[in-house]
């Protein structure tokens, strides 16, 4: 299992962790660009969000078709082909925080996308009574199933309850003590991040944006 050598994180270190990861989904977000891949080996440090290569605009009202990304960090809309936007992304931000802050992925892997989408349409997402109320209110809201009512706003997410008296100022953020908890060293299963796309994708336009920092 990934982190079985860490253990479930602590809360205190998963705010910031969670608030620093949810910011820079919100940067890409307003630049109309959807990350597609958002998982741990792609997060490193005190907090950079990297590894774009499945990333893709989309243009105001646009919808993506492409199944791509890791089949356990994908959506549901992502899964059944589409179509999906940028609330996918905050799908798997939920279940990166799922497994940080529990050992263990919400959902057991299956063998392809159709499988995965069955098992995930059919499973009970509520965390364990080992997280707080608050956490599994922030987890509810990412992991819902419904896109249209999934929380897909950096604005809704920096006011949960969760991140009560944490401040989402970028400058502040990067000053709290972080180690580096996600370091390569302590991941004992590495998938290969384009096992689970579409063959459509090799004909889609890829993404360059440069980012500051």
């Amino acid at each position: 299992m990934l982190w079985s050598t860490h253990g479930p994180f602590a809360e205190g270190k998963l705010r910031v962790f969670a608030a620093e990861l949810g910011s820079a989904l919100g940067f890409l977000h307003d630049f109309g660009v959807i990350h597609r891949d958002v998982k741990s080996l792609c997060i490193s440090g005190h907090l950079k969000l990297t590894d774009f290569g499945l990333s893709h605009r989309l243009r105001r009202g646009e919808r993506a078709y492409t199944i791509c990304g890791t089949m356990q960090y994908m959506a549901p809309e992502v899964l059944s082909g589409g179509p999906y936007n940028h609330s996918s992304d905050w799908w798997s931000l939920g279940i990166l925080l799922h497994v940080l802050a529990t050992n263990r992925f919400p959902v057991e892997p299956e063998t392809d996308h159709s499988a995965m989408l069955v098992s995930v349409q059919m499973a009970d997402l509520t965390p364990p009574a080992t997280v707080s109320h608050s956490l599994a209110l922030l987890l509810a809201e990412l992991l819902c199933k419904n896109p249209l009512r999934r929380l897909r706003l950096l604005d809704h997410f920096a006011h949960q309850h969760f991140f009560q008296g944490l401040s989402f100022d970028p400058d502040l953020l990067q000053k709290l003590p972080m180690d580096s908890p996600l370091s390569a060293e302590k991941l004992t299963a590495l998938p290969d991040p384009f096992r689970d796309f579409d063959g459509d994708f090799l004909g889609e336009e890829r993404l360059t944006l440069p980012l500051a920092g």
